[in-house]
């Protein structure tokens, strides 16, 4: 085999002999393939970006980050006591519901045990 400039000269199973690529220049062949989607991904990224900047999304998007802070400040949030109250409340109810989704599926499994 001989090397030249990244090309290896050999017999491809023909009179006259090949050129292929070193694995290196196929490397860099794959390397390009992946920039090429980056460079693309970005290309598309900045034209959304232009468009939505020029048709004002943004503004819109600011505005309603500005109004829902207006309305959390209007809100009337729950004490320390209220909320673990509530967080209580809900702990037993899940528990409850949970024993007795158990309780019926353990029934119908006895029930359908009998039946088949």
């Amino acid at each position: 085999m001989v090397y030249c400039d990244g090309l290896e000269n050999r017999c491809a199973g023909n009179r006259t002999g090949g050129s292929n690529p070193s694995p290196s220049a196929i490397k860099e062949k794959h390397e390009m393939r992946d920039y090429l989607s980056i460079i693309i991904a970005v290309v598309i990224a900045s034209v959304v970006f232009a468009l939505l900047w020029r048709q004002g999304a943004f503004l819109r998007l600011s505005g309603y980050f500005h109004e829902t802070k207006d309305e959390l400040w209007k809100c009337t949030w729950p004490t320390w006591d209220e909320l673990m109250g509530s967080t209580a409340v809900v702990i037993v109810s899940v528990g409850v519901l949970g024993g007795f989704t158990m309780g019926v599926d353990y029934l119908v499994t006895v029930v359908m045990h009998y039946i088949v």
